[in-house]
């Protein structure tokens, strides 16, 4: 093995909470942490405007003054943080052994312990119009939002179990709730669309897809249209929510790292353990179910914790 390779002793992949969490971690414990960011610095946070639910933060905080702070603090404590992407890995199966990671596609190293934390990224429309004015009341996230949109009109679109449970989650905050249905049926469980269709301030328009998103520097309106029909029609709100689902950024590493059906990891219960000695994963790129910013820093800590027993188990050995 080539000694003009750079061998690290911890390797984080990824910038969101759950990266600069760990990062924190694991400086701490004098592992050395080095930290690519990817192609999202910050992860999904840094399109967000104001967050107002992450503790520490009464006055509440927008998300790239959140991910900036996080990185100094990752440094404060001897934190690398390199701009790259990781675009190709060859893991060891051995307890112990290096892991190969090439950056950018041109640049190799390897390391003891490797932790994931690419995060997954929210599927959107692809509507001009939507990305625009992502930001200014079009939302993926409505756990998140919700809150900025007390007592207004708005719409989400999404026919999932996800879907439905936000759509009832904002019609208790909000004014009125529309949801879009693309199909004639919804695909969430018979006890999600019971809990839909018994909600007072909540309507369903099936076989409805959205046609643009009206205004200029923020959501005022929403133009549908009906797939059958080819019928359009405008309706007032102020925010829209997309809840068509997330896709796990792990392309990378399929046929080495176990996932689910979807490409989320897979890790041992009550840890950040993938299948393989050394490797582990952080924040949404294994959680299907919370996707907060708060429970991807917890698992951040979770895995520079486990990262950190790993090496000491095998330096005593």
């Amino acid at each position: 093995m080539s000694d003009t390779i750079e061998k690290i002793k911890c390797l984080i992949i990824g910038s969101g909470p759950a990266g600069y969490t760990a990062a924190i971690y694991a400086a701490r414990a004098d592992m050395n942490p080095v930290l690519y960011t990817g192609m999202e610095p910050g992860g999904q946070l840094t399109t967000t405007t104001e967050v107002d639910n992450f503790p520490g933060y009464p006055q509440g905080i927008d998300g790239p003054t959140m991910m900036i702070q996080l990185q100094q603090q990752a440094e404060r404590f001897g934190t690398q943080v390199r701009i790259g992407m990781a675009t190709a890995v060859e893991f060891s199966t051995q307890e112990g052994g290096w892991h190969k990671v090439t950056i950018d596609n041109n640049k190799e190293l390897l390391a003891h312990t490797i932790i994931i934390s690419t995060g997954a990224t929210a599927k959107y429309l692809g509507l001009p119009s939507e990305q625009r004015l992502r930001g200014g009341g079009v939302s993926a996230c409505a756990v998140c939002d919700g809150f900025f949109y007390r007592g207004q009109d708005v719409a989400i679109v999404g026919a999932g179990d996800t879907a439905a449970e936000e759509a009832t989650y904002l019609a208790n905050i909000c004014k009125n709730v529309t949801m879009l249905v693309r199909k004639d049926v919804m695909r969430a469980s018979k006890a999600m669309q019971h809990r839909v269709q018994n909600t007072p301030n909540l309507t369903v328009l099936y076989n409805t897809e959205v046609d643009e998103v009206l205004g200029d520097q923020v959501v005022e309106g929403l133009r549908t249209v009906n797939n059958e029909t080819g019928e359009k029609k405008e309706i007032s709100i102020t925010g829209l929510f997309v809840a068509i689902g997330h896709k796990p950024n792990t392309d990378i590493f399929k046929g080495q790292l176990d996932m689910d059906e979807t490409g989320y990891l897979i890790t041992e219960a009550k840890s950040t353990k993938t299948n393989l000695p050394g490797v582990f994963a952080s924040g949404d790129v294994q959680d299907n179910i919370y996707r907060q910013a708060i429970t991807a820093a917890g698992t951040g800590c979770m895995a520079a914790l486990d990262a950190e027993r790993y090496l000491a188990d095998i330096e005593s050995h």
